[in-house]
């Protein structure tokens, strides 16, 4: 299976195959075990051995401590990665308009409602789509207009979920 691992500012593909990991394109011998009991992982790889502390943080994401240094990752499978570059990735870009479906699913929690202010990056609606559920995200800092969605709600991709204007200047 394939994942994206990213941290201290880069993204690493991670292809893992029985017995070893292509990372990046290169073969290595590796094997990850976590300590019963406790929040530690032992890495062998390429015949070298790591021993780190792991902090589970939210899906996907992990504190990692080795050697008193604490290192923020991500690991994304080939799926999850895909879907959020469907949902805009959290881009900030935009400060107003339709925050729009990117594909089939279900509404299964609307976070905000209308006069609501949000930032960008901002979780709005959670989506259900191929038995995953995705956070959409405000696209910029606006200030919620309608909402033209409700939980429980199946929507086709393209669908209008919330309508944001642009923050109003201070």
């Amino acid at each position: 299976m394939k994942y994206f691992v990213s941290l201290a500012g880069r993204t690493h593909e991670v292809l893992v195959e029985s017995g070893g990991v292509v990372l990046n394109g290169r073969v290595h011998q590796a094997q990850l075990e976590l300590v019963p009991g406790t929040p530690l992982c032992h890495l062998i790889l390429d015949g070298r051995s790591f021993c780190f502390a792991v902090s589970p943080e939210a899906p996907g994401e992990w504190n990692l401590l080795d050697a008193g240094e604490t290192v923020a990752v991500e690991v994304l499978d080939e799926r999850t990665r895909y879907i959020r570059s469907l949902a805009g990735g959290g881009k900030t870009h935009l400060t107003g308009g339709a925050v729009k479906a990117p594909m089939p699913g279900l509404v299964v929690k609307l976070l905000v409602g209308p006069g609501d202010q949000v930032k960008a990056g901002q979780s709005l609606v959670v989506l259900e789509a191929m038995k995953m559920e995705n956070e959409l995200k405000a696209p910029g800092a606006g200030l919620v207009a309608a909402v033209s969605v409700k939980p429980g709600q199946a929507v086709e991709k393209g669908q209008p979920l919330v309508l944001l204007q642009p923050v109003p200047p201070a």
